[in-house]
C-alpha cells in the first residue's frame, strides 16, 4: 500500500449503514516512509456511530473509554497543518491498557476450576488488552473526523487474545461462554449488593442489563445467576484488614487500586501520611458538573474520631446535590501538602479535559482553610490552579452552634433566644456594630446558662473573630449550597459512624473501604436512578435528600406569618396536616424549628421554606449570601473614580456578569432549551477566519454561477499555501 503524505489525498468515507465498524471501512497509510499511520476519514458526526460499531464486534465484544483527551479553540492557531486537531481523543478498550491479574504484567491462564473463595470465576475487567485508536477532528475541516488506529487487535502485550468468546484460556471453568459484563452492568450489580437489596432483585436487574447486549436464554440466566451469587458472596466476605499492620494495609490497597490514586503520600520523618481517592466514574462527574461551576469543600470530618480526617471535594450535580468527586486523608492542612494534593487533581482531570476550569472553590471551616489560605499565599495558588474565587459556607457554624445548644440548654425558649441572638452577632457584619460588645450582652444575659456559655466562650470566643473576618470578606454560600454539603455530610456520617466494629475507626483501610465500597455504591446508584428513570424508590429518596428540595414540597397555603411582630411562623406538617411545626425567628438563617431534624442541629425544611416565603417581603431582611453579594457590587462601584478608565473598566465587568447572569436565569427557568439557543446572538468570526480555509467544506457550497467558477482557483492557492506549513 502506498503511503499518502497528504490528508487531501484522503477520500471521505460515509458507510451506508446505521452503525459501522474498522471492517466496513478502507484504511490509508498517512505519514512519511519512517512514521506513518492507519488512517480513514469520516465525518464527524458519524463518530458515535463507528465506535458503537466497535463495541459490537461479534469476536471481542467490549466499550471504549476516553483515556485522553485534548482541545483548541477556533481560531487559536495562526498557522497549521492540514493534520492538526480541534479536538483530540485517544479511545482504548474497556479491558485496558492496565492488567490487574494476579502476577503483575500478564494474566495466568488456567483450564481447571480454581478452588479459592475470595476471586470471581473470571475477571471482569483489566486484562491489559492493546486495542485503541484516535479520533481527531479536524481543525482545517471540523465536519470531518480522521481516525487513526493504533492497535485493531484485542490482545495483550504478550499477542494473546485476553477476552471475549475466543479467549480460550480465561480464568475458570466455560470463562469463553460467559455473556459480556460491562462496567456499568458490574458496578449496578455491586452497588445494590453493598446497599443491601435482595438477591432475587439485583439479579432481576442484573439479567435486564444483559440483554441489552444479546438475547436472554437458559444458559445465560444461569450463569447471571451464578455470577451474582459469587459476586455477594465475595463482597459479604471481604475485609479492610489486607494485613495486621494499618500502614502495610494501606500500602497494599493502594498498590492494588492505583487507578483509584490521585496522590499518595507515605509517612515519614519529613513528610504527613497524606492519600487522595478518586475513581474513575468520580472523575468524570467532577469534569461533568465542576467544569464553569463550583466545587465544595467539606472538610475536617472525623478529626475527634479518625485517626486521619477526612476532606471531601463536592461538586453539584443535575439537581444540585452534592457529589463527593474526590476523598483526600490527611491531618496536614499546610501549603506545601495541600498544594501537592491539589496540583495532582487538578492534573489528572485536564489530562482527560484540557480546557477544564471552575467559577468557584466553596470552603466551610475558616480555622481548617482560611487561615492557612491568608498565611501560606494558598490563595494565590488556588487562583492560579484553578482561576476562581473562594466562596464561605456557614452550614458548620450554624449546626454547631444549634447542636451545643439544644444539648446544653434544657428550655426550648432559652434555646431559641441564644440562637437569635448568635444570628445576630453575624449578621452584624454589615450593620456596624461591634460584635464584641454583643458577646458581652450575651454572657450577661444567659449567665444562668452556665454549661453553653462556658462552652462558647471557651471553643468560639477565641477565633470568633477569625469566622467573621472570613465571612465579611468571602463570598457567603446560598442556603441550597449550604443544604446540600449538610445533606451529604450527614449521609456520610450515618454509612461511617453506623458500625458495629467501632475499634475500626482508628484503621484507614476500614476508611477507605467505606468509602470506595458503600458510599461510593449509594451515590453512583442515587445517579443512574435518576438518568435512567429506574430504580423510583432510590430516585425518590436521592430527590429528596436535601432540605432545599423537600422545601419546595411544601406549598405556600401551609406558611402562615405572625402578622403582629414577626417572630414565628407557622408551617404545616406534609405527613399529618394536624400537626404545625413553629418556626422561630423567620427570615434568618438562624431560624429555629421545633421539629426533631431541627433540633439534630440539621437545616430543616420548614426553615428553608419560611426563609423563602418570606425573601420578597420588605419587613424581612436579605438572606446573608444576598446582603453578601450586595457588598461585592457596592465596593465594586465605589472602587472607581469619577470620569475615569477605572469605572469604564468596573462597567464593563459589571455588564458582563449582569448578562451572564441573565442568561443563566433565564436557563435554569427555561423548560425548552431550543428557545434559549435560537435566542442567544450570531457569532462572528474574525475577518481572517472568513475563508475558505477555516471553514469546513459543508459551508463552501454555493450555487453553480460564474461567481462560483471565478473564485475556485484562489481556493487553490490557499491550499497550496498551507501545504508550506509542514
Amino acid at each position: 500500500m502506498d503511503i499518502i503524505e497528504s490528508i487531501l489525498n484522503i477520500p471521505v468515507q460515509d458507510p451506508p449503514e446505521e452503525e459501522f465498524s474498522s471492517a466496513d471501512l478502507s484504511w490509508s497509510k498517512f505519514g512519511t516512509a519512517d512514521r506513518h499511520d492507519n488512517v480513514a476519514l469520516i465525518p464527524y458526526a458519524r463518530v458515535d456511530a463507528f465506535i458503537i460499531g466497535e463495541c459490537s464486534n461479534v469476536e471481542c465484544p467490549t466499550r471504549f473509554h476516553i483515556e485522553r483527551g485534548r482541545k483548541r479553540s477556533k481560531g487559536s492557531l495562526k498557522e497549521y497543518k492540514s493534520d492538526e486537531y480541534l479536538e483530540y481523543r485517544l479511545y482504548w478498550c474497556s479491558f485496558g491498557p492496565e492488567n490487574y491479574g494476579e502476577g503483575g504484567g500478564i494474566l495466568p491462564s488456567r483450564r481447571y476450576r480454581l478452588n479459592t473463595r475470595n476471586r470471581a470465576a473470571r475477571p471482569q475487567s483489566m486484562r491489559g488488552c492493546t486495542c485503541h485508536f484516535v479520533v481527531k477532528r479536524l481543525y482545517a475541516r471540523p465536519s470531518l473526523a480522521l481516525l487513526i488506529y493504533n492497535d485493531r487487535r484485542h490482545v495483550n502485550k504478550s499477542g494473546f487474545v485476553c477476552h471475549g468468546p475466543l479467549d480460550g484460556d480465561a480464568i475458570g471453568p466455560g470463562a469463553k461462554k460467559v455473556p459480556y459484563i460491562c462496567n456499568e452492568i458490574q458496578q449496578q450489580t455491586m452497588s445494590m449488593i453493598y446497599l443491601g437489596i435482595p438477591e432475587e432483585n439485583v439479579l432481576e436487574k442484573h439479567i435486564e442489563g444483559l440483554q441489552r447486549y444479546g438475547d436472554s436464554n437458559a444458559t445465560v440466566n444461569s450463569l447471571a445467576s451464578q455470577y451474582v451469587h459469587k459476586l455477594g458472596m465475595i463482597i459479604k466476605r471481604s475485609t479492610h484488614e489486607l494485613d495486621l499492620d494499618d500502614q502495610a494495609s494501606i500500602r497494599m490497597w493502594v498498590e492494588r487500586n492505583k487507578k483509584s490514586i490521585f496522590f499518595y503520600q507515605d509517612t515519614s520523618e519529613m513528610n504527613p501520611f497524606v492519600l487522595g481517592i478518586q475513581t474513575e466514574w468520580q472523575l468524570q462527574q467532577m469534569i461533568r458538573f465542576g467544569h464553569r461551576s463550583l466545587v465544595a469543600a467539606d472538610s475536617t470530618f472525623g478529626i475527634k474520631r479518625l485517626k486521619y480526617p477526612l476532606c471531601t471535594l463536592l461538586v453539584f450535580d443535575s439537581r444540585q446535590h452534592a457529589l463527593p468527586v474526590a476523598w483526600v486523608i490527611t491531618r496536614s492542612i499546610a501549603k506545601p501538602d495541600v498544594s501537592k494534593w491539589m496540583k495532582a487533581l487538578l492534573n489528572r482531570v485536564r489530562a482527560v479535559d484540557p480546557g477544564w476550569r471552575i467559577n468557584g472553590f466553596l470552603i466551610d471551616d475558616a480555622a481548617a482553610e482560611t487561615d492557612p489560605i491568608r498565611h501560606c499565599g494558598l490563595t494565590t495558588f488556588i487562583l492560579d490552579t484553578f482561576s476562581c474565587p473562594i466562596l464561605f459556607s456557614l452550614w458548620r457554624v450554624r449546626r454547631s452552634w444549634l447542636r451545643n445548644i439544644v444539648k446544653r440548654c434544657s428550655n426550648i425558649e432559652v434555646q431559641r433566644e441564644i440562637f437569635k441572638r448568635l444570628g445576630k452577632i453575624v449578621y452584624s457584619i454589615w450593620d456596624g456594630v461591634d460584635y464584641s460588645v454583643a458577646l458581652e450582652e450575651l454572657n450577661q444575659d444567659f449567665v444562668d446558662q452556665t454549661s453553653f456559655v462556658q462552652y462558647f466562650n471557651a471553643s468560639w470566643v477565641p477565633k470568633i473573630e477569625m469566622w467573621l473576618t472570613s465571612m465579611r470578606n468571602l463570598p457567603l454560600a446560598s442556603q441550597e449550597a449550604s443544604g446540600a454539603i449538610e445533606a451529604y455530610h450527614v449521609k456520610l456520617k450515618v454509612k461511617l459512624y453506623d458500625d458495629s466494629h467501632l475499634g475500626a475507626l482508628q484503621r484507614v483501610d476500614w476508611l477507605v473501604h467505606k468509602l470506595t465500597t458503600e458510599l461510593h455504591s449509594s451515590y453512583w446508584l442515587d445517579r443512574y436512578a435518576d438518568e435512567s428513570d429506574s430504580f423510583q424508590n432510590v430516585k425518590e429518596e436521592y430527590i429528596a435528600s436535601t432540605s432545599w428540595h423537600r422545601a419546595l414540597q411544601i406549598p405556600d397555603c401551609d406558611v402562615t406569618l405572625d402578622d403582629k411582630d414577626h417572630l414565628f411562623a407557622k408551617v404545616v406538617s406534609q405527613k399529618d396536616s394536624s400537626l404545625t411545626h413553629l418556626v422561630w425567628n423567620p427570615g434568618s438563617e438562624f431560624a429555629f424549628c421545633d421539629c426533631s431534624w431541627s433540633i439534630q442541629g440539621n437545616l430543616c425544611k420548614h426553615v428553608v421554606k419560611v426563609n423563602i416565603f418570606c425573601e420578597n417581603r420588605q419587613e424581612f431582611q436579605p438572606s446573608m449570601s444576598s446582603q453578601s453579594f450586595k457588598e461585592i457590587l457596592t465596593n465594586l462601584w465605589r472602587k472607581p473614580t469619577e470620569d475615569s478608565i477605572s469605572l469604564d473598566l468596573s462597567m464593563a465587568w459589571t455588564q458582563q456578569i449582569l448578562e451572564q447572569i441573565q442568561k443563566l436565569v433565564e436557563l435554569n427557568s427555561s423548560n425548552d432549551i431550543g428557545c434559549v439557543v435560537n435566542n442567544m446572538p450570531l457569532k462572528w468570526i474574525a475577518k481572517r477566519g472568513r475563508t475558505s480555509v477555516g471553514k469546513p467544506p459543508s459551508a463552501l457550497a454555493l450555487p453553480s454561477s460564474s461567481k462560483s467558477n471565478a473564485i475556485a482557483p484562489k481556493r487553490n492557492r490557499k491550499r497550496k499555501r498551507l501545504s508550506r506549513f509542514r
